[in-house]
């Protein structure tokens, strides 16, 4: 049985394990164990809530109860680029046009951009290979969603998720060779590498601030502007579904898509639903309405945040949960939680 739950302070092994699986392109879950302790000790102060909104890093792990496993990890930053500089290119366009001579030329361009400062950030999505089966990946994905329904008054009014970019079979990426290895004069992994740590100086130092026209470079590179890479589609398709977006922004090193929202109109704060747990009794469970579609049932404590995905549903402020149900979000019968169909419901 799977459960999503705040990270605590006996998870880094667990979480290292997890780290050790994802490769390159993923900045933010590096198999690098200070750096990653450092990351859970200010997830627990987030929980906590011991540090500002704006500093907090809420960093879930998906349990599997059974044999204590972690299956996966997600996470919600309160702000990016506060501490550190934060960069994007933006697509842009310049028009060139001769009325004389009858000619009109519409270029793509990259502009730097640190547009996107002070956005909150989904980030770190990773399910471990032996468990993307049935609804784990929602369950994953989506608990973030709830989260921040359930306390929206910490996050910005923008949230946004990088998605990892497009890469050849052979781990390289045809957008870093076509542009950034002529200004960094490094491979692509070592300054993944050096983003990883935090050290984002030489960003700025060593790109160029004007337009860079996207017809410029190489065929393979403008290719893969805006792609994902072939693991990270399934991902991608799962934040459309909550509301959110592409509009132009492209990570700096391999052009993957930033996706981007107004939290306001995130599904999961439109469609969610607070219930109460039904008593655990035969007769209640005899009569609880079958339900169509999974259901995501959250419990509402920041500090021990937990969620899982039930076949039941909230029928008239109601939820009929089982006594195991109950005990992995932490609850019991007549306490309070969230809910969300897990599908996002089709428009006719």
């Amino acid at each position: 049985m799977l459960v999503v739950r705040a990270i605590n302070e006996n998870d880094l092994d667990g979480l290292f394990a997890l780290a050790s699986q994802v490769g390159t392109g993923m900045t933010t879950l590096k198999a690098d164990m200070k750096m990653l302790g450092d990351r859970l000790a200010t997830a627990c102060a987030s929980f906590a809530e011991t540090i500002p909104p704006e500093e907090r890093d809420y960093l879930f792990v998906m349990e599997d109860t059974a044999s204590g496993r972690l299956a996966g990890v997600c996470a919600i930053k309160g702000a990016v680029g506060l501490t550190e500089p934060f960069y994007n290119y933006r697509i842009g366009t310049l028009v060139h046009s001769s009325r004389e001579l009858d000619v009109f030329t519409k270029m793509e361009t990259l502009y730097l951009s640190n547009d996107l400062t002070g956005s909150s950030e989904l980030c770190s999505l990773f399910l471990h290979p032996d468990y993307r089966q049935g609804h784990n990946g929602k369950l994953l994905s989506k608990s973030r969603f709830l989260f921040i329904a359930q306390f929206p008054h910490l996050f910005t009014e923008k949230i946004i998720a990088e998605m990892r970019g497009y890469q050849a079979d052979d781990g390289s990426s045809p957008f870093y060779e076509g542009l950034g290895r002529h200004f960094f004069k490094m491979d692509f992994h070592h300054v993944d590498d050096l983003t990883a740590l935090g050290k984002k100086s030489f960003i700025a130092e060593l790109m160029p601030r004007q337009p860079l026209y996207i017809a410029y470079l190489p065929q393979e590179a403008q290719d893969v502007v805006g792609q994902v890479h072939n693991s990270t589609a399934p991902a991608r398709r799962l934040l459309e579904q909550e509301g959110m977006h592409y509009e132009g922004y492209v990570d700096i090193f391999d052009a993957g898509p930033v996706l981007q929202a107004r939290v306001s109109e995130l599904r999961a704060m439109r469609d969610s639903e607070l219930a109460t747990i039904a008593p655990d009794e035969d007769s209640v469970h005899a009569c609880a309405p079958a339900s169509k579609e999974p259901t995501l049932v959250s419990n509402t404590t920041l500090r021990d945040f937990r969620m899982i995905v039930t076949d039941s549903s909230n029928a008239n402020g109601h939820i009929d949960l089982t006594s195991a149900e109950q005990q992995r979000l932490h609850l019991r019968a007549g306490d309070t939680v969230r809910t969300l169909p897990l599908g996002a419901r089709k428009v006719p």
